[in-house]
């Protein structure tokens, strides 16, 4: 899967996630950039794009993302194994 493929079904997991078609993540995307991103749903976005990806993050991963961008780079670790 290509980086531009991963950014298309993260914005469409982000977009259903917080309910709002106009989001458009990139890499330096954080959550100060989307007004509903808040712990909780962090948590249901972080489960959202394990079902959407068939992966699963480690805690570490979790706490490590500083952006999508970084959310991307471990997706595609992951799927590339």
């Amino acid at each position: 899967m290509t980086r531009e493929k991963v950014f298309e079904t993260l914005n469409e997991v982000f977009r259903d996630v917080f309910d709002d078609e106009s989001i458009a993540v990139e890499e330096e995307t954080t959550a100060d950039d989307i007004e509903d991103w808040d712990s909780l749903e962090h948590i249901n976005l972080i489960a959202a794009v394990e079902q959407e990806f068939g992966i699963k993050f480690s805690m570490g991963q979790v706490v490590s993302m500083k952006n999508v961008g970084e959310m991307a780079d471990i997706i595609m670790s992951q799927i590339e194994d």
